[in-house]
């Protein structure tokens, strides 16, 4: 059987900012096909996980705490510069995924991705606006205004939808979510078990 490698992200999350990062070498080391697929998280959260609001109103300090820690530490064995408080949390990133159904057009998804989230978490520029987007899109190769049009219309929002339908029908509830064929893999320390997956 082939394996294919379905890749569920949203660049407002850091987590997925880290499984993106390995997440081609993975299927290279194992000749997976891989397949990027944009989704908004708020819409998956909206619909079949509330509780991570409840946790952001009433936050564990203990908890709060050892996230950041968490982060700074995984950050660091990625080799990646993640700030774990960008100035704009939540960021409003329903454009920025737009954005990456346009790259895939033009075959830049992967570096225009890694830019929005280069840009969100390492360089604390709200990917929420659409002159950061503009900037974003330019510095990949792709034409800014064409950019900005394509992700106002119609067509590139029920792109956007229909990822984000897919993954909560399938069982999803967040940002990353990771089908090896059908079996399903939630955060990026389940890396290991993709891996785990794809050696069966």
């Amino acid at each position: 059987m082939s394996k294919t490698i379905e890749f569920f992200y949203d660049c407002s999350s850091p987590w997925t900012y880290l499984a993106f990062s390995r997440i081609e070498e993975i299927a290279a080391r194992h000749g997976a096909r891989l397949v990027f697929k944009p989704f908004l998280v708020g819409g998956v959260f909206n619909a079949v996980n509330p509780s991570v609001y409840e946790s952001r109103t009433k936050p564990v300090k203990a908890k709060s705490a050892y996230y950041t820690k968490d982060l700074i530490d995984w950050s660091r064995f990625y080799g990646l510069r993640i700030n774990p408080r960008p100035t704009v949390f939540p960021v409003n990133s329903v454009k920025a995924m737009r954005g990456a159904f346009v790259a895939d057009e033009y075959g830049k998804i992967v570096p225009y991705s890694r830019r929005a989230f280069e840009a969100y978490w390492g360089e604390d520029r709200d990917i929420g606006q659409e002159t950061v987007l503009a900037s974003i899109a330019a510095e990949t190769g792709l034409d800014p205004e064409d950019f900005l049009r394509k992700i106002a219309a119609p067509e590139y929002k029920q792109k956007l939808f229909a990822n984000t339908n897919e993954l909560i029908e399938r069982g999803g509830f967040g940002s990353p979510t990771i089908f090896v064929n059908d079996s399903m893999f939630f955060g990026n320390d389940r890396l290991i078990l993709v891996e785990a997956e794809l050696e069966r």
